[in-house]
């Protein structure tokens, strides 16, 4: 069993803090274990015998029953005689919610200390202070304080979120949601006191329900640098690690050592870092689920020639722009491919790369065209942008693009429109193949499967 199990597989919690009053973070944490989480739950508060139904205990020690996890959630100068109880009670592991810690000053510094000497005299694992700690889809571990009508969770899925900012992490959950990104794990971790991004790294390299690691930091610990690179090079010979680095100029350091007192350090120190690691760095949010989805649902690209597939010249053009600016191909077909083509194809396809289907096309011209190209060594992968307020196009499409899976190439789709094409859309999602709304974040998906597989011979 590996120590940190106890976060997101534990048999029984405790929640100290626990409140009946409305809009309490005790409260809102222990509503969520009540609703899906399926071990044993306690509460922990002098002035109840029971909260929400569930029996409440004056301290851990009086809880009858073994604890696994405890979850930490009252002012920061009451927490280090909870750590002390939850020492005498054998308690496994805490997440620490309290914030008031060493990010404040030389008080909170002080605490802090306090409770490290506690947890290495008696092995107890912490994530924390000043975190929102776990969010785990599968077990039902749900630490995040921001209840589920102000902060959707998304549904179970292959990602694993490490975050230095809690606000980060449940954003980024509430805003995955309602656009079917799912994600099984999330970790926010503040002030790490003892449990860090790089053990987190190492423990989701080894869940086989994680297929990619997204990390948002701003900073590591001193001197861990190197370890940092080090194990980011063995996870990516088997996983894809995406990172968001926060504190790029001077005033986001600062910020950065004011919000989580991280050691920001410069940022061209970081990118190079990441960089020898074989981490793909992402600009943004958006831009960080968009590299994710195609890693997660597309083999690596091979090489870096692409297929441009379109049914409108100009979303062809921009695609193109997009992926050439992005150090990628888009050769030339050859002629033997050429013939082909234009034996199948009405004469008014522009029979090139990008291949331009033109303002009739079928279903039919799409199958022809990946049918053809696809099986040749000619392209890696395949960029196909669909119109489909073209009138000729049915939902027939989204069938024919999922047959040309089976050449193992990764296939990447651009779509843009409304209701219709929002739907047809959600249908080629569903099929494991991801769509995006615009050529320039389609071509930085592509990118994605050629840098990952890049990476990831490097270091192989």
């Amino acid at each position: 069993m590996h120590s940190l199990d106890v976060f997101f597989n534990p048999k029984s919690v405790a929640i100290v803090g626990a409140t009946p009053k409305t809009g309490k973070v005790g409260r809102v944490i222990l509503e969520n274990f009540k609703r899906k989480f399926k071990g044993k739950v306690y509460a922990v508060n002098p002035k109840y015998r029971e909260v929400l139904g569930v029996p409440s205990y004056p301290t851990l020690k009086d809880i009858p029953e073994d604890i696994d996890l405890g979850v930490i959630a009252i002012p920061a100068p009451s927490v280090p005689q909870v750590v002390r109880d939850a020492a005498d009670k054998n308690v496994k592991g805490l997440i620490i919610i309290s914030g008031g810690f060493s990010e404040v000053g030389e008080e909170g510094r002080k605490l802090e200390e306090e409770i490290k000497k506690i947890i290495i005299e008696y092995g107890i694992r912490v994530i924390g202070p000043n975190c929102l700690g776990v969010y785990d889809a599968f077990s039902g571990v749900d630490t995040f304080f921001l209840p589920e009508e102000r902060m959707r969770r998304p549904v179970k899925g292959p990602i694993a979120i490490i975050s230095q900012s809690g606000a980060f992490a449940a954003t980024i959950l509430d805003w995955a949601a309602p656009r079917g990104i799912g994600i099984g794990k999330a970790v926010s971790y503040g002030n790490k006191i003892d449990v860090d991004d790089i053990e987190l790294m190492k423990y989701f390299e080894k869940d086989p329900t994680v297929k990619a690691i997204l990390i948002y930091i701003e900073g590591l610990k001193k001197g861990q640098g190197l370890k940092f690179i080090e194990t980011a090079r063995e996870i990516v010979k088997s996983k894809p690690i995406l990172i968001l680095k926060g504190g790029k100029t001077k005033r986001g350091v600062e910020a950065a050592a004011s919000h989580t007192a991280a050691l920001a350090g410069t940022y061209e120190l970081y990118k190079a870092a990441f960089k020898q690691a074989g981490i793909i760095e992402a600009c943004g949010f958006e831009d960080l689920f968009d590299m994710a989805k195609a890693l997660t649902t597309q083999p690596p690209a091979q090489g870096k020639r692409v297929l441009v597939l379109t049914d409108a010249g100009g979303m062809g053009v921009m695609a193109t722009d997009a992926l050439e600016s992005l150090g990628l191909e888009v050769p030339e077909l050859s002629d033997s491919i050429k013939s082909v083509l234009k034996e199948k194809l009405p004469p008014h396809c522009i029979i090139r790369n990008p291949v331009d289907l033109t303002g009739d096309a079928t279903d039919e011209r799409y199958k022809i065209v990946l049918d053809t190209v696809l099986p040749s060594n000619e392209v890696d992968v395949a960029l196909v942008i669909t119109q489909m307020q073209v009138p000729t196009l049915t939902e027939k499409i989204v069938d024919y693009i999922y047959e040309a899976t089976k050449y193992r190439k990764p296939i990447v789709v651009c779509m843009t429109g409304s209701e219709f094409t929002e739907e047809i859309a959600k249908k080629i999602e569903s099929k494991n193949i991801p769509v995006y709304p615009s050529p320039e974040r389609a071509a930085k998906a592509v990118w994605a499967l050629y840098k990952y597989n890049v990476y990831r011979t490097r270091v192989g």
